[in-house]
């Protein structure tokens, strides 16, 4: 007696892959699970970024005289987190004149104004906050 061959359904299903293959089945699981997990896992690191992100504008300066700056500007940061700024002092090749760290405690303000003096070693023509940040 002789087995029978596959049957033509059975050939065609073969070669394109419409077989029911439980390997398949685990792989597309599998892909959809990592693809869920990476997107939830990018969209956490998104929103702890822009939690911790520090917003900084300079409102504006005032030159005192040859030695020192006056500059005024605006601060967004998280609730209750202490940030610090570094702001400087330009002459008009926008060369660094004076610079100085300043630090401020937190807050239950969103936003809030400053005005701090920056000490210059040469007449200055503008002053401006360079970056702030979280501490």
């Amino acid at each position: 007696m002789t087995t029978p061959g596959p049957t033509t359904q059975d050939m065609l299903d073969e070669r394109y892959g419409r077989g029911r293959s439980p390997g398949r089945r685990w792989a597309i699981i599998v892909g959809a699970s990592i693809a869920i997990v990476a997107v939830g896992l990018f969209g956490w690191m998104t929103f702890v970024d822009a939690a911790s992100a520090v917003d900084a504008d300079t409102t504006g300066f005032e030159v005192i005289d040859q030695h020192s700056v006056a500059l005024s500007f605006q601060i967004s940061a998280p609730l209750g987190r202490s940030v610090a700024c570094a702001i400087e002092a330009q002459d008009e090749e926008h060369g660094v004149v004076g610079w100085r760290i300043v630090e401020y405690a937190g807050s239950d303000l969103h936003s809030r104004a400053f005005r701090e003096v920056i000490p210059t070693t040469a007449e200055a023509t503008t002053g401006l906050v360079n970056s702030c940040w979280v501490t």
